[in-house]
């Protein structure tokens, strides 16, 4: 991470200030954007991009890129998104659910009390295809390998990049995870390779165990673990980070509810006085 340099000395930043959390004033003076920066990783088409409150701010096209994962959402999410998905814009689905049971407590409209038993849970309720219209993510928190002390980042993976079998030494989260705790390896203790599968028609991570954290790496690793930025990260879903818009059928029904506008008290005209039968035939005859 670039240092950074604040003071008209020239200094950059101290040591022992590089890697504070904000604290309650600060963010209360920051306004409605004081929320903490969400920061996350998006593969959207194919490509590693960086995210900062939904505005992307750098790209990585190579095939692979090196972090570290420090935590994970111990669920499974889910999100369903009315009618076609379109991937990139930046609005918030229409239910969704942190934990994969059920829906979360902010949704307005739940599509049902349990996502098991929901709907859109159906095998062919999905628009196009046979999948399902309800899709699963998993939500981690990464740092990059070369900057173990930086930002803390949101990684979310769909489900063809969590779920399956490892084939050609290529492995999904899933299998991933199985392989290295088979192994009696923490995740959190190793330098993981994300690569984009080429042979998937659709954005597709496998994953890699590249070497082992040093002992000073695992200790900084571990501390990114248990920050509120990692904990933000695997919290909320990437429309929450983003500061996504509702999705258009609820702007529309808020629209709606919304009391109506007095009209503006209109200004009278003074009538003219009518005119004589006299002047009426004058102008009639011009």
């Amino acid at each position: 991470m670039a240092e950074l340099t604040l003071f008209s000395s020239g200094n950059t930043l101290p040591a022992h200030l590089r890697n504070l959390e904000l604290d309650a004033t600060t963010k209360a003076l920051m306004g409605s954007s004081g929320g903490g920066a969400g920061k996350r990783i998006s593969i959207r088409g194919g490509v590693f991009r960086m995210l900062v409150d939904g505005k992307e701010i750098a790209q990585n096209e190579d095939r692979a890129m090196n972090i570290v994962i420090v935590a994970a959402n111990a669920h499974v999410s889910r999100s369903y998104y009315e009618g076609t998905y379109e991937e990139g814009k930046n609005i918030a689905p229409s239910c969704w659910s942190n934990d994969g049971i059920t829906p979360d407590s902010k949704v307005s409209e739940p599509q049902a009390g349990k996502c098991a038993s929901c709907p859109q849970n159906i095998a062919g309720s999905a628009e196009q295809g046979k999948g399902r219209a309800c899709r699963y993510s998993q939500r981690l928190a990464v740092t990059l390998e070369n900057d173990l002390q930086g930002d803390v980042y949101q990684l979310t993976l769909p489900a063809q990049s969590i779920f399956g079998k490892a084939e050609n030494g290529k492995m999904p989260l899933q299998a991933y995870a199985q392989f290295l705790g088979g192994h009696g390896l923490p995740i959190t203790s190793v330098v993981t390779e994300m690569r984009f599968d080429t042979s998937s028609a659709t954005p597709k991570l496998t994953f890699k165990a590249q070497r082992p954290l040093e002992v000073d790496e695992l200790a900084t690793a571990q501390e990114k673990g248990a920050s509120n930025e990692a904990k933000t990260a695997i919290a909320n879903n990437p429309a929450t980070l983003d500061g996504a818009k509702a999705p258009p059928k609820a702007e529309a029904e808020a629209k709606a509810e919304a009391p109506a506008a007095e009209a503006e008290p209109t200004k009278r005209t003074k009538k003219a006085a009518p005119k004589d039968v006299g002047e009426i035939l004058d102008d009639w005859a011009e």
